[in-house]
């Protein structure tokens, strides 16, 4: 697994690359970091440890490759970029706590995170307030960037990708009937779950079951065996992949033989650790292309919180992962996605899809 944990780190470089660094335009230095001699402080916060801790640690490794090549090309405004970051745990309640350490303590001019929607979530409020840009890599609830006009994504948001696996569902899976389990902990779970379901109903799909669960539960069989009398076509799970390696092995062990889909928070290596060959056959979205470039893209700027904002919210035609990025006018970026598949034990692309 370690090529894939490498390849998703690698998968944020570019995204990052473009805008942390995206700091306004002209050769002055503007305000921040540690002053025109010292180096400029951008600000991550992360699920380093805790049970979404393969997430933080491939979105921190990801932000660290990309400041070492930012800094080996010379830096921006002559000046080099100094990581400071921060472990939330992945508990709620720590995304703010440590944010405004990033902020008051160590002057972050900018911060980084989180992959989690419900933390990214926690932490947006405090940023906008302070007047500085946040950019999370992966947070999809739609509603992270309506929470102020500071705040970025670099990925697709649920909206998007509940339409894109209602297409899929229905397209590829040839499902009609389909049943979904929501985390009801997790925003993100939710947001994509009423987003699967909106374009599924509406293009003439049918929801027969829909069950919940809190994320870390250990025992999914009595949601499952009502999933199973409802007899679906299809069975979307929107959590994380510390659940979802344990309900596809419980699924199994009940028989049940429907293909199992979900969004982009299945991908990590510790999903096949966790469900083994029970997770063979299933299905998730997710922003890699294999088959994308991926340079890192350097903007010139000034480390003023709102110049740099604009900046940011200025992006347009740059190489993201799956495709160019642009932000639209909700500060949202990626336009298509990826499904892979689990086949022999690894991640295996299966295709591109868009609207």
């Amino acid at each position: 697994m370690k090529n894939l944990r490498k390849r998703t780190w690698l998968k944020l470089l570019p995204a990052w690359g473009a805008l942390i660094i995206a700091c306004g335009c002209g050769k002055g230095s503007g305000g921040g970091g540690d002053g025109a001699a010292g180096k400029i402080k951008v600000g991550e916060y992360a699920s380093l440890t805790g049970k979404e801790a393969t997430f933080g640690q491939m979105s921190h490794h990801g932000t660290e490759l990309a400041i070492q090549e930012v800094n080996a090309a010379g830096g921006v405004l002559g000046k080099k970029i100094e990581l400071v970051y921060e472990d939330d745990q992945s508990k709620a309640g720590e995304p703010a706590t440590v944010v405004k350490k990033l902020i008051s303590r160590d002057g972050a001019i900018a911060v980084l995170g989180e992959v989690a929607s419900s933390r990214s979530m926690e932490a947006a409020p405090i940023c906008q307030q302070n007047k500085i840009p946040m950019i999370s890599p992966s947070s999809t609830n739609v509603k992270l960037t309506e929470m102020g006009d500071y705040i970025f994504r670099v990925c697709f948001t649920d909206e998007f990708q509940g339409k894109l696996l209602s297409n899929f569902a229905k397209r590829t899976l040839k499902a009609g009937k389909v049943a979904i389990m929501t985390d009801v902990k997790s925003d993100y779970s939710v947001g994509l779950s009423r987003d699967f379901k909106t374009p599924f109903t509406a293009a003439g799909g049918t929801i027969v079951a829909e069950q919940t669960y809190n994320g870390g539960d250990k025992d999914f069989k009595g949601q499952l065996t009502a999933i199973k009398a409802a007899n679906p076509d299809a069975i979307i799970v929107t959590g994380y992949y510390t659940d979802v390696g344990l309900i596809v092995k419980q699924a199994k062990q009940l028989g049940i033989t429907v293909p199992l889909f979900g969004g982009d928070g299945w991908e990590s290596s510790k999903l096949i650790e966790i469900g083994g060959s029970d997770v063979e056959g299933t299905y998730f979205s997710t922003h890699f292309s294999p088959e994308a470039k991926s340079p890192a893209i350097k903007r010139a700027g000034t480390t003023e919180g709102q110049k740099l904002r604009d900046a940011i919210a200025a992006t347009r035609d740059h190489e993201g992962i799956t495709g160019k990025i642009t932000l639209d006018e909700k500060r949202n970026a990626a336009k298509s996605a990826v499904i892979l598949t689990v086949k022999d034990g690894k991640f295996k692309y299966l295709e591109t899809v868009t609207p």
